[in-house]
């Protein structure tokens, strides 16, 4: 079995439903899907996007193999023999848009729109959700850390605690391209390119008959970078003394001891301490770099308890989303082609927050002239020309009595073409280009949608057709079900 072949990580009422379409004569019908999320994770004010590398990737390879084919034959559902030679042939031939990775993004906007034969549609929901709602879900996460340190070094350490492989390379990209600076996984560091960082373990220093030897022994190993973890025994006794003591006779020889590492106790009053014993040790050059549990939440409190950290190694916290462990992004479909025209289609649910935003539309990002910031993101529809209204009206798509209207706008449509007929035409940027858009993003917005505490909540705003065709919608089917 080839691990990396992915067509089969889907779920099986997918298969099911292209079973059941191609028996009625359905199957090529074309069909409109949207990508979104209802909420924003950790209580936070925006989410980052991330996973549409991965997504392409995943496209780029889709074909049933023999093995797969083979297997399918096997279940229970007696697919018929016909339907398996139709999924021989079968491969993405439709049109993909999607917002690019790095942009801040917020609930009920469409990310992704997949527009193609409901055959090729319905078989990408799964894994197109899976890689997006974890990615987008670290890449939030680190987001956030990397606002409450702004100039700290941040390093992604949580490979042994992620949720299998795939999630520890795939999460450390997501938190390297919002703002982290380096991992401590290898393989994500050849696959992406992402500066790969690491310490020694205690298991070092319990290797040898003393602290001090086992400090020696590993400047001597590895002597253009020296970082030791200094708690292994006594941390203020042993540790940092022997850190001290090699670090002034490296200077001597011409070389440099680059930094120590905290990785128990109470990181606010050691990192106090040991500052002022490294510098009254003329070390002031010598890095503290803290592990241990970290997260947004817990560096924040240790900032504010004065610590004298310049590092913070985040592992487990960040790579498992611990605090809110699911962004769930959902795919819904929105429009369906009727005699070579689109008609929009609605999802009505005794949840108001689940209805879903029908038709075929753009996403726009509305931006001030005179200030540069965004003042909201706009949803309407595929034929409303709004970038050239000279007036737009923004209005609560809840409460519709809240308004404004904004005169001198840009409107950037979010939604860049990744694959127009099958055929893949956005290139994929470097992850070094998606760190820089990233930080471009993040300046467009006012401090208070940024916060970590209490965000306000940024307006994404309907138009007003789109509302319109929302509500004639909902009128028509609760009409139709409560006609005798």
């Amino acid at each position: 079995m080839n691990y990396a072949h992915l067509t089969l990580h889907t779920d099986k009422y997918q298969i099911n439903m292209m079973y059941a379409h191609w028996i009625n004569g359905t199957h090529n019908k074309k069909r409109l899907f949207e990508v979104f999320f209802r909420n924003l994770p950790f209580g936070n004010g925006f989410a980052v996007f991330a996973g549409l590398e991965r997504i392409v990737h995943y496209i780029n390879e889709l074909h049933f193999t023999d093995e797969d084919i083979a297997y399918l034959a096997e279940q229970e559902e007696g697919y018929d023999p016909r339907f398996l030679e139709e999924l021989k042939a079968f491969r993405f031939t439709g049109n993909l848009r999607a917002v690019k990775e790095g942009t801040l993004i917020f609930p009920n906007e469409p990310l992704i729109q997949v527009e193609a034969r409901v055959f090729e549609a319905q078989l990408l929901e799964t894994a197109m959700l899976n890689f997006l709602n974890y990615q987008t879900l670290i890449a939030t996460k680190a987001a956030r850390i990397r606002q409450v340190a702004p100039h700290d070094e941040l390093l992604e350490f949580g490979s042994r605690r992620a949720q299998e492989a795939d999630a520890a390379i795939w999460g450390a990209r997501a938190a390297y391209l919002a703002g982290f600076d380096a991992t401590s996984n290898i393989r994500a560091g050849m696959m992406f390119g992402i500066p790969t960082k690491g310490t020694n373990a205690h298991a070092w220093v319990q290797d040898f008959a003393s602290e001090a030897e086992a400090f020696e022994r590993f400047a001597k190993a590895l002597p253009n970078h020296i970082v030791l973890v200094v708690d292994t025994y006594d941390t203020l006794n042993s540790g940092i003394p022997n850190a001290i003591r090699l670090g002034q006779k490296l200077q001597q020889e011409g070389k440099m001891l680059k930094g120590i590492r905290l990785d128990s106790g109470d990181l606010a009053y050691l990192s106090i301490r040991a500052r002022k014993m490294l510098d009254d040790a003329g070390l002031h050059h010598v890095k503290i770099m803290a592990s241990s549990d970290l997260d947004e939440n817990v560096i924040l409190n240790l900032k504010a308890q004065g610590a004298r950290i310049d590092s913070w190694g985040v592992g487990t916290r960040l790579i498992t989303a611990k605090d809110d462990p699911s962004l769930g992004g959902v795919y819904k479909l929105v429009a369906k082609e009727e005699n070579g025209v689109y008609e929009p289609t609605i999802k009505i649910s005794g949840n108001p927050e689940k209805i879903t935003t029908p038709g075929r539309k753009k996403l726009y990002r509305i931006i001030n002239k005179q200030n540069g910031k965004a003042e909201a993101d706009y949803i309407a529809m595929h034929e409303e020309d709004v970038k050239n209204q000279s007036k737009l009206k923004l209005f609560d798509p809840v409460h519709t009595y809240l308004y404004k209207f904004v005169t001198q706008f840009e409107a950037v449509d979010l939604l860049e073409p990744i694959y127009e007929n099958g055929k893949q035409v956005y290139q994929l940027p470097t992850l070094a280009e998606i760190r820089e858009y990233h930080k471009a993003q993040l300046s467009l917005f006012w401090e208070e949608y940024l916060r970590k505490l209490n965000p306000a909540k940024y307006p994404v705003d309907l138009s007003q057709l789109v509302w319109d065709t929302k509500m004639d919608l909902i009128h028509k089917y609760q009409k139709l079900d409560r006609e005798p």
